[in-house]
C-alpha cells in the first residue's frame, strides 16, 4: 500500500471536513462540529494570513487522513506549532498512516524553527497516548484544557 502525504489544497476541504466529523463521533461529541466546508476553505486558504495548514494522507487517490496545524507562541519557548487534529479514517487505522502524518508535522515544525510542538489527547484514548509516547512525546500531568465558548463567550462582559 502506497501512502502519499502532501499539503492539502482548498478542494480537499470537503474530505477533511468528513474526517473532522468522524473524529467528533469517535470522541463522543457527534454534534460538536460547527465549522463547515466553506469556512474551512476561507480560514485555511484565504488571501490574507491563513489560520491553519493541513497535510493530507492519500491511499489510491483517496484522502484517508489529515493533520491540521497552526502557529502559536510560547513565552517560555518562543515559536510553537500546535497540532490541532491528527485524523485517520477508522478503516485505515493501524496501517502506518498516522505515523507518516505525524512525521510530516514534526519535520515541518523543525523546518520552520519551532521550539515546541504541542497537542491535546483525550485521557481515555490509550492507543493515541501509547503512539505519542512511542514517538518521544511527554504527556504533561497537572495541566487542564480550559475553554470559554458558545453562550459563555457570547455573554461574557
Amino acid at each position: 500500500m502506497k501512502i502519499l502525504i502532501r499539503d492539502a489544497v482548498e478542494n480537499d476541504m470537503s474530505f477533511v471536513h468528513k474526517l473532522i466529523v468522524e473524529l467528533a463521533v469517535y470522541e463522543k461529541e457527534p454534534n460538536a462540529v460547527e465549522i463547515n466546508v466553506k469556512e474551512l476553505k476561507e480560514m485555511g486558504f484565504s488571501k490574507k494570513i491563513p489560520l491553519f495548514k493541513c497535510f493530507v494522507a492519500e491511499v489510491e487517490n483517496t484522502i484517508v487522513g489529515a493533520a491540521i496545524i497552526y502557529n502559536r507562541f510560547s513565552t517560555w519557548k518562543g515559536k510553537t506549532l500546535h497540532l490541532e487534529d491528527l485524523i485517520v479514517t477508522e478503516k485505515m487505522r493501524n496501517k502506518g498512516i498516522g505515523g507518516k502524518l505525524f512525521d510530516k508535522v514534526i519535520l515541518y515544525g523543525k523546518k520552520i524553527g519551532a521550539q515546541r510542538i504541542s497537542w491535546n489527547v483525550i485521557d481515555w484514548n490509550e492507543s493515541a497516548i501509547k503512539f505519542y509516547e512511542s514517538k518521544g512525546a511527554e504527556i504533561v500531568e497537572g495541566w487542564s484544557i480550559v475553554h470559554l465558548s458558545d453562550d459563555n463567550l457570547k455573554n461574557y462582559s
